[in-house]
């Protein structure tokens, strides 16, 4: 992808009215196949990309998270949302210098949390992650890409699952100019309109799963949904399952009725998903 005003611009249209689903690939492969099956825009997510390095999650490197945005966000034609962590700096200033680089990728948009990774304390102090997310928005509006800003708040997350303390952080982070709010781990409907008045008329990201169908989810007011790390742990899931039998037994059943060869060669030599097997 050359030009990234094209979907940068098609990606504020999506926040715009309605809900959308913003399912997240963690290569290239996945990021064609997802497009192809008609998605309107992606995500990357840190923990896929971390797996695939054979790490866990938030192991990942600057410098590799920022070669990972490049490459899913060239191979598609689609808006790109780069999970972009904690902004990999704890100072605000780092943080935007850094939210400069990660806009510079070809991204449409790319979320900031407020994580510390310290099981002791693991959100940052308030203040601090106000003016985290307050520095991102003029790195972001200092380079004037038009990069979509996503606030999240981790707090349902990290053992913190206090609704009033994720509202008052999430609309801070409006305040200080984030675009979009994310609280993931949010799984009670009553909730997450909770979360999505209090922001109005902000958009609301949520971290879907099965417990709610895209139906029900867009009928709470959230305007995107995503899946973080799921469909990557689908894929790992169906690949342990086949090489432990493999190795334990000796058997092969896993690897019957999967997805041919010649299917997964037609599919990304024309673009379009794979029959199924």
């Amino acid at each position: 992808m050359g030009d990234a005003a094209g979907p940068v611009a098609a990606f504020r249209r999506l926040h715009e009215s309605g809900c959308f689903v913003l399912p997240n690939p963690w290569d290239v492969g996945s990021a064609r196949l997802l497009e192809s099956l008609g998605f309107r825009a992606l995500a990357t997510t840190s923990s896929g990309l971390a797996w695939s390095l054979g790490r866990p999650d938030n192991r990942a490197t600057l410098a590799e998270a920022l070669a990972h945005f490049r490459a899913i966000a060239g191979s598609v034609a689609i808006p790109v949302n780069a999970d972009f962590e904690g902004g990999f700096a704890a100072a605000p200033e780092d943080v935007a210098a850094n939210v400069g680089r990660a806009a510079a990728t070809g991204i449409a948009g790319l979320s900031i949390e407020d994580s510390t990774g310290d099981a002791e304390s693991p959100l940052h102090d308030f203040t601090l992650a106000v003016e985290r997310v307050r520095a991102a928005r003029r790195a972001l509006d200092d380079g004037s890409t038009g990069v979509v800003l996503t606030a999240r708040s981790e707090g349902f997350l990290v053992g913190r699952p206090d609704l009033v303390e994720t509202i008052r952080r999430l609309t801070a982070y409006a305040e200080a100019g984030a675009d979009c709010l994310y609280a993931p781990g949010l799984r009670d409907l009553g909730d997450i309109r909770a979360v999505v008045a209090a922001v109005a008329p902000r958009p609301v990201n949520l971290l879907a799963g099965d417990f709610a169908t895209v139906e029900q989810l867009a009928a709470t007011g959230a305007r995107r949904l995503s899946v973080g790390g799921a469909l990557a742990r689908a894929a790992w899931t169906a690949f342990l399952a086949a090489a432990r039998e493999i190795a334990g037994r000796g058997t092969f059943g896993g690897l019957s009725g999967i997805v041919s060869t010649s299917a997964m060669n037609a599919a990304f030599a024309a673009g379009r998903p794979p029959a199924e097997p």
